[in-house]
C-alpha cells in the first residue's frame, strides 16, 4: 500500500468521524465502509463503522461490523457490549446473554 492511499484512508476514517460527532451517522458509514474494505482488519475503522451503523440504526450491518470486531478481538469489552446491545434491539435477548456476561467479566461498563 503506499503512503498516500494510507493517507486518504485516514482522511477518510477522520472525516467519517467527524461525521459521527455532527450526528450523521448514516454518511460516517458510507465514508467508512470503503476504509474497512480496504483495511478489514483495521479494529479502529471497525469499531467507528459499527457505531455509526448502530447509530442509523441499521443493525444488521452493525452487528456484522461487530462480530467482526469481536472476532478480531475478543476481549474488548465495548464491543461484545455492544454486539449485546444490537442483539436485544433486533429481539434477539437470548443471543445477547453470552456477550454482556463477557462484557461483564471484562469489566466492560
Amino acid at each position: 500500500m503506499t503512503r498516500t492511499h494510507e493517507f486518504d484512508l485516514h482522511s477518510e476514517f477522520l472525516r467519517a468521524d467527524l461525521f459521527l460527532a455532527m450526528g450523521q451517522p448514516a454518511e460516517a458509514a458510507r465514508i467508512l465502509q470503503p476504509v474497512v474494505d480496504a483495511e478489514p482488519r483495521n479494529e479502529a475503522a471497525l469499531e467507528l463503522l459499527a457505531r455509526a451503523y448502530y447509530g442509523s440504526a441499521q443493525l444488521g450491518p452493525a452487528e456484522e461490523a461487530l462480530g467482526r470486531l469481536v472476532e478480531l478481538a475478543p476481549s474488548n469489552g465495548w464491543a461484545r457490549r455492544a454486539l449485546a446491545r444490537t442483539l436485544e434491539r433486533q429481539s434477539r435477548a437470548g443471543e445477547a446473554t453470552v456477550h454482556h456476561r463477557v462484557a461483564d467479566a471484562l469489566g466492560a461498563a
